[in-house]
């Protein structure tokens, strides 16, 4: 208890804890032994700023409201005092994880088992593009902790007999933003209605815009805010820099930096799934280890997209914004916006995939002419001139003729995969995103199989 009582004094304004961040423990925040050394087991041996604000708040039962950049350990202020709670009074149906994206609810659910694997935590993950059967089952056995996108949670709410969460005592939002920016308010407000009203809840975001802020006023009782970053942040480590060029370089200039930098690891935003389609076909065609993320493929495709990326198995991911919240993929060493983010505050989500948790990281933006005032407005949010990444423009244009050659390829198997795709419609519901794997390979294997025949 002596650990609560300590910050009684700073539940108004919790900035002065921050200051003894050297001697912090989890010990010291609160959390019981058994937490504490699954913490150790993960590797995590101090808690982060955000952990040092919120955890000891949370366990005196507090609303939350947690501000804090990308990378900066969310996760584990608030799965730690729920889980804390949890030991205190077992009960099943005992939290709810509400993300924006399917790949973030994966990975918060990693975040639980590991740390409560000692404990038994069984937790749940309830998104769209999987079998809602085997999920309804997975309910049906009432895990503790349910890490759910709000759609598909309505939809067992309404159609999964004997499912309710009338016993809930946490609510979570993470990247609370996204998930009003993504027009699921009207998700969270009947969310809202069916859980109980007396219950502890937590929303973290990396922004906080006025959507969030009216959500907070509906779910949140007498909230403390744990502001790690007021201004809108990217990491003191990461070195952003940014290239102008034509818009017709811009493949050239992309394969350019994948040379420039080789050995490195690369995330690569496009702003639509066609185009990132189209740039993974290209750089196979050039011989980079490139895979696609999008909104388009199957669940089991993207995470097997996910899965090859982090197990380094690819070194190039390419992916529209669907990734660029909240997931923690270690080695990224390079951020390249290869399409400008139209929200300025996504630069910041994106750029954050590198230089996590004290590395440090490059992110590289493109701005070609349509793209200046965009531009600007970025380095207004982030309140910094970004510096000029150096490039040798002979060497670029040498590069012309061989990235043609590919995009006429990635431009041929894209018209084919689109002419297969309106044949085989029915076909559609199992393999909708053949190129996402299989297909490339093999027509790239097969062309190269045909050159050696012809030498």
């Amino acid at each position: 208890m002596a650990a609560s009582e300590e910050h009684d004094s700073p539940t108004e304004e919790p900035q002065p804890v921050v200051e003894e961040e050297e001697t912090k423990t989890f010990k010291d925040l609160g959390v019981t032994d058994v937490l504490c050394e699954a913490c150790d087991q993960l590797g995590w041996t101090k808690p982060t700023k955000i952990q040092i604000e919120a955890i000891p708040l949370a366990l005196q039962g507090r609303d939350i409201i947690g501000l804090a950049e990308t990378g900066s350990g969310k996760t584990g202020a608030f799965a730690l005092p729920i889980l804390n709670a949890l030991l205190e009074t077992p009960q099943r149906l005992f939290a709810l994880v509400l993300t924006p994206t399917r790949e973030l609810a994966f990975q918060i659910s990693e975040q639980f088992e590991a740390l409560g694997s000692s404990i038994g935590v069984q937790s749940a993950v309830i998104v769209g593009g999987i079998d809602s059967m085997s999920q309804s089952l997975a309910l049906a056995k009432k895990p503790h902790i349910i890490i759910a996108t709000p759609g598909r949670l309505i939809d067992h709410l309404e159609n999964t007999k004997g499912f309710n969460l009338r016993a809930l005592k946490y609510l979570v939002m993470d990247e609370a933003d996204r998930i009003l920016n993504m027009d699921f308010e009207t998700e969270v407000d009947k969310i809202l209605k069916v859980i109980p009203r007396d219950r502890k809840t937590f929303l973290f975001s990396a922004t906080m815009t006025k959507k969030v802020q009216k959500l907070q006023r509906a779910a949140l009782k007498n909230p403390v805010k744990c502001a790690v970053s007021s201004k809108y942040q990217t990491v003191e480590k990461l070195q952003q820099y940014y290239i102008f060029i034509p818009s017709k370089f811009k493949d050239t200039y992309l394969v350019y930096i994948l040379n420039e930098l080789a050995g490195n690891s690369f995330m690569i935003f496009c702003s639509t799934c066609n185009n990132t389609q189209r740039t993974a076909l290209l750089l196979r065609n050039l011989g980079f280890t490139a895979i696609p993320l999008h909104g388009q493929m199957s669940q089991s495709k993207r995470l097997g997209s996910l899965n090859k990326f982090k197990a380094k198995a690819r070194s190039i991911l390419l992916a529209t914004d669907v990734a660029s919240r909240g997931l923690d993929i270690p080695h990224v060493d390079v951020v390249v916006n290869f399409d400008i983010p139209t929200h300025s505050k996504d630069y910041i989500h994106r750029v954050g995939r590198t230089a996590r948790a004290g590395r440090s990281g490059k992110a590289i933006t493109f701005v070609t002419q349509y793209d200046v005032e965009l531009f600007q407005r970025i380095e207004h949010l982030i309140g910094k001139k970004l510096p000029v990444f150096p490039t040798q423009d002979d060497e670029v244009m040498m590069l012309t003729e061989r990235v043609t050659e590919a995009q006429r390829f990635a431009r041929m198997e894209l018209r084919e995969h689109g002419e297969k795709k309106k044949r085989s419609r029915e076909d559609a519901r199992d393999n909708d995103d053949t190129e996402g794997a299989i297909g490339v390979r093999n027509k790239v294997a097969g062309g190269k199989m045909k050159k050696r025949k012809g030498r």
